[in-house]
């Protein structure tokens, strides 16, 4: 069963996606501090991260935490990485999957919020299959939408 680690402090959003993937078959765990998150990456590695952008502490947290990820060990790194923000809708200079790269936003998935649940768990089935047992997905922008 892939684990999932939700890192988002929307509570009603991450109920709802979080009863989602785990009625697809996933184990899922919601960590709402972007603060906690690499502790609890650390503590338990996710098979699947689904990171916010903005929260309380940073509007650009979540950016923040890609980068960070990106630069652990191994195994840390080569976690797969889906970027599910309402960032496009909150600002108006057009962030979008075209703007992901390798240096300043490293994800492997960039969806915007809100999202169809079911294209969310193919999202989810496509990034957790293209892993496999070796990680990262193709490397960065793999097939984004």
């Amino acid at each position: 069963m892939p684990y999932i680690l939700v890192v988002d402090d929307d509570e009603d959003f991450t109920l709802a996606l979080s009863e989602g993937l785990r009625l697809a078959g996933h184990e899922v765990r919601v960590e709402p501090h972007v603060g906690r998150a690499l502790e609890a990456i650390r503590a338990r590695r996710p098979d699947l991260v689904v990171l916010d952008v903005m929260f309380p502490q940073g509007s650009s947290a979540g950016f923040e935490l890609a980068r960070t990820l990106r630069q652990e060990r191994e195994e840390l790194r080569s976690i797969p990485v889906l970027m599910l923000t309402a960032l496009g809708q909150r600002f108006p200079f057009g962030f979008g999957p075209e703007d992901i790269d390798d240096s300043s936003v490293p994800v492997d998935g960039y969806l915007e919020k809100p999202v169809d649940p079911d294209f969310l768990r193919e999202e989810v089935s496509r990034l957790l299959a293209r892993a496999g047992a070796s990680g990262r997905p193709d490397g960065p922008g793999a097939e984004r939408r």
